[in-house]
């Protein structure tokens, strides 16, 4: 059995796949926190896991604490390369593009073969990445995530409420405080991934994070959602032949 762990900024997504599982096909998975990643070991347990895949981009420390805890020693330590999996990598530096960035770059690609794609991971942060039909990674764009957004302006601005990502959706026009910072932040969001795709000529937008099902009705263009598209990604490269 395959364990697949995405290590974000804020927390720890994991799915269990046999091994021959289809694409996305977890028999297990789950997310804890930063804090809570001391649980992770007994949620594994019973399971015969024989290998495992990690994207880690919550730095060293996590690193550290997770091959502590990882149930077998045939892990591989996900990066970003040249070429995986059917993507190839056209940042200046490949190894510089954020691990988690390729693997849903892999992931999209795998579910939406030979057509351009904008990728969405709306998060922490919010990136947005361009793909050629061919599998081509251009770049893409890194902006604060609907939280960061929200959140930055309740604080450096006087008088304006906290408002949490996630709130009811104002529609249109608000009519009052709260919605209109808001309504602004999902338009900021919502803007720049339409923009990508006008940039890209893309008629489809993957879109995942946890904040995606708040952005989604904002926009215009249209978009495939997949619940955590890095694990996809993972998956997809855990069974390339490359």
């Amino acid at each position: 059995m395959l364990l697949l762990i995405d290590a974000g900024n804020t927390r720890i997504k994991w799915a269990l796949a046999d091994d021959d599982a289809a694409l996305g096909a977890w028999s297990g998975a789950g997310a804890v926190s930063h804090a809570e990643v001391n649980h992770l070991p007994a949620k594994w347990q019973r399971k015969r896991i024989t290998r495992a895949i990690v994207s880690n981009v919550a730095g060293v420390k996590m690193h550290d604490q997770l091959q502590l805890m990882l149930p077998t020693t045939n892990v591989t330590w996900f990066a970003s390369v040249a070429q995986l999996a059917g993507v190839s990598n056209g940042y200046r530096n490949p190894a510089q593009l954020g691990c988690d960035r390729f693997a849903a770059a892999i992931g999209a690609h795998a579910l939406e073969p030979d057509q351009p794609l904008i990728v969405a991971t709306c998060g922490t942060a919010t990136t947005i990445d361009a793909l050629r039909a061919d599998g081509r990674f251009l770049g893409g764009m890194i902006l604060p995530g609907l939280g960061l957004m929200a959140s930055s302006l309740a604080r450096n601005t006087a008088q304006l409420p906290y408002i949490a990502a996630s709130a009811a959706t104002p529609a249109g026009f608000a009519d009052n405080t709260d919605d209109a910072i808001l309504a602004g932040c999902l338009s900021a969001q919502a803007g720049a991934i339409e923009r990508a795709c006008g940039l890209l000529g893309a008629s489809r937008c993957v879109l995942s994070g946890g904040a995606a099902r708040y952005i989604a009705p904002a926009l215009s263009a249209p978009y495939r959602m997949v619940d955590n598209i890095v694990l996809v990604g993972l998956h997809a490269a855990a069974n390339t032949k490359e």
